[in-house]
């Protein structure tokens, strides 16, 4: 268990994450990057807990904040987990098993997810112990740190969403496959981001990144004019909603649709994820 480092990545999840802490073993290493400037937080976490190393660091998107992560990790192994996951640490020693049994060779070995929608969230089959799987879900990532270097990181060019599908697809080029364990069981407590004061706002940011990245990702596996043929009815959808939307006076769909129209043509010219909340 102690040859793992925990790492979270917090924007705005202060009380999630002061909840996860206190469950954690107190000689287990854990590295913070926190994206919303909490300069409060880190003072109060550097007195209580001298196990943790924490970073305040601008916010340039989970990739960012999870390769920096990486290269302060010392062990053999680091976990990836979001601060609204609720996670039995106990069960390191299932993905620590599961490594050696693969012989250390994956992209990222993850937990079942329970309560979750089935035709949004694949999953292997219930009634096998573990099996091989596109993606893992990155809200808990178990890696191998010589495989995530030799795989390459992270793709920092992702603000939000899809990094983990990138990084367990490029893994896969490499003969690295990603593995889910139906030994270890999860579930989400909800949001880790804390949206009570401006929820629309940030709403629209993440709507606005979701489909930046989703067509980012699907240019790199299909290339650029197969993914303008597979996102064509999107497109029309889009701009049919932003039509009716403007025709029925509804300004906050209105909105979220056109945040999400400017979001994908900025992918599709090859913009950067410049968006920020």
């Amino acid at each position: 268990m102690f040859d793992t480092t925990i790492i979270f990545i917090s924007y705005r999840s202060e009380k999630l994450l002061l909840n996860q802490i206190k469950k954690l073993p107190k000689l287990i290493p854990i590295i913070i990057i926190d994206n919303s400037n909490s300069f409060l937080m880190k003072e109060h976490i550097k007195k209580e807990y001298p196990n943790i190393n924490i970073f305040v660091k601008e916010n340039n998107g989970v990739s960012s904040a999870l390769n920096f992560a990486v290269e302060k990790v010392k062990t053999k192994y680091f976990l990836q987990i979001n601060p609204d996951i609720e996670f039995k640490y106990s069960d390191l020693n299932i993905f620590l098993e599961l490594a050696r049994k693969l012989d250390n060779k994956f992209a990222a070995i993850g937990p079942r997810f329970l309560n979750v929608n089935n035709k949004s969230h694949k999953q292997i089959s219930e009634k096998i112990e573990f099996d091989s799987i596109d993606s893992i879900h990155g809200s808990c990532m178990f890696i191998n740190k010589n495989c995530f270097k030799k795989i390459g990181c992270f793709d920092d060019k992702i603000f939000l969403y899809f990094e983990e599908t990138e990084y367990c697809y490029r893994g896969k080029k490499y003969n690295y496959k990603s593995y889910q364990t139906n030994k270890s069981k999860v579930t989400s407590t909800g949001r880790s981001v804390d949206l009570s004061n401006d929820s629309e706002k940030i709403s629209n940011v993440l709507i606005w990144h979701f489909i930046w990245s989703k067509f980012y990702f699907s240019k790199k596996k299909y290339g650029k004019f197969s993914s303008l043929l597979i996102f064509l009815p999107i497109i029309i959808r889009i701009i049919t909603k932003i039509f009716l939307n403007k025709l029925i006076k509804n300004k906050k769909q209105l909105i979220k649709y056109k945040t999400r129209y400017d979001g994908l043509i900025n992918s599709i010219k090859g913009n950067k994820s410049s968006l920020r909340p």
